[in-house]
């Protein structure tokens, strides 16, 4: 059978074919740039997907890499005061199986890569965007912007939030500026003063605004966010913008001391403007025919659930699943048509069994963002509210323990 194509070689991409080709498949995968890697910033692993990922066999190489943060800390931005914490370390893997990490994302692309390098029925095809494809009854057939092209059983749009397979697939616009900006900053935790070091999550609330800091790459860097209300102009699909330190720490002056020292003691910033679309309201917005939408592809999401890379590892593990089950990746299999003509009937069982879950992550988080930035009166009943609420209204069951 002809093999499963991917496009898109990030993290939604590569772990597609890393769960794929593990299920039998034949994958292709084709990526835009020369070469495979992340932008430098941070990223949430909770319990749900560290459980996919184990499963995966990538718990060895993700121990080399990685931090285990011992709780999560809610605090006020303005006055240092503690609103919330969640246990996380061996209370967290007891409770869901899988312990709570961080992760620098070109730490977690090299896992990834570096697995699916080691399987001879993966294949990489850097700097080969796949710029159109069209559907016929048997196959997918994508057309390069080498001028080359390949018929493939399927195709998996994997290529992040401003998806060409998506545009061609759907149709339905780009991705929309919320009104929200992320200044982002990775900084050696040597180069900090004691006091500013941290083994943990610290998330700090304020009026039209949050920070977030976490270690990453075993503690030995400190990974900042700071989310506040704005707009930039030009391409925003670029999410590697130069930030201005001087503006962050105007927008921090209010901020407490231990707050104010930390934006003091980051240089440099890089700007993100956070755009999203509409939580899916479909399985329709995932797949059609034989060609489906994986990750930020199908679901773009604002990082205040800190689950976007979460839910694309989710929809590959899903994915191949699915297909595994229905037969396709079965090499007893690989030459009947009927089997073929399957694939679209699966990749709506795909759709079927991700887009409600996706659209809720969707939703939380941006229900999260209007919480975190509350103002007047409203911040005061949500910090009061966190406060007496305790470890039961931060942790979150239905998303750290549910079945895939």
């Amino acid at each position: 059978m002809e093999p499963i194509l991917v496009a898109g070689g990030g993290l939604g991409g590569l772990s597609t074919t890393l769960a794929c080709a593990t299920a039998g498949a034949d994958v292709f995968l084709y990526e835009r740039s020369p070469e495979f890697q992340e932008f430098g910033a941070g990223i949430q692993l909770g319990p749900n997907v560290v459980r996919v990922l184990h499963e995966w066999g990538l718990g060895e190489a993700l121990n080399e890499v990685v931090s285990f943060p011992d709780r999560l800390q809610f605090r006020c931005a303005a006055t240092g005061t503690e609103l919330g914490v969640l246990r996380l370390g061996s209370d967290m893997s007891q409770r869901y199986g899988a312990p709570y990490l961080t992760i620098h994302r070109g730490d977690m692309m090299k896992v990834l890569l570096d697995a699916v390098r080691t399987l001879p029925n993966a294949r990489l095809f850097p700097a080969s965007p796949v710029v159109r494809f069209e559907q016929s009854e048997f196959q997918v057939r994508v057309h390069l912007a080498t001028e080359q092209a390949q018929n493939g059983l399927l195709l998996v749009g994997a290529d992040g939030a401003w998806s060409d397979v998506r545009k061609q697939l759907l149709d339905d616009g780009a991705p929309q500026p919320i009104g929200h900006l992320a200044y982002r900053a990775l900084i050696s935790q040597a180069r900090l003063p004691l006091h500013l070091r941290s083994s943990q999550i610290t998330v700090w609330l304020g009026p039209k605004m949050h920070v977030v800091q976490y270690p990453v790459r075993r503690g030995e860097l400190l990974n900042v966010v700071v989310i506040v209300h704005g707009n930039v102009y030009g391409d925003l699909s670029h999410w590697d913008h130069s930030g201005n330190a001087n503006e962050v720490r105007t927008r921090m002056a209010v901020a407490c001391k231990p707050l104010h020292d930390m934006i003091l003691a980051v240089p440099n910033w890089k700007l993100w403007a956070l755009c999203v679309r509409t939580p899916m309201r479909a399985a329709s917005e995932h797949t059609a025919g034989r060609v489906a939408l994986v990750g930020d592809a199908a679901h773009p999401m604002v990082p205040y659930l800190a689950q976007g890379a979460a839910m694309a590892f989710e929809d590959s593990y899903v994915l191949a699943r699915v297909l595994k089950q229905g037969g396709v990746l079965s090499s007893s299999l690989r030459s009947t048509s009927k089997t073929a003509a399957e694939v679209p009937k699966l990749l709506h069982s795909f759709a079927e069994a991700r887009w409600k879950r996706n659209a809720k992550v969707q939703s939380r988080a941006l229900r999260n963002g209007k919480i975190f930035h509350a103002t007047g009166l409203i911040r005061l009943g949500r910090n009061a509210s966190m406060q007496m609420g305790g470890e039961g209204l931060l942790d979150q069951p239905w998303l750290y323990g549910a079945t895939l």
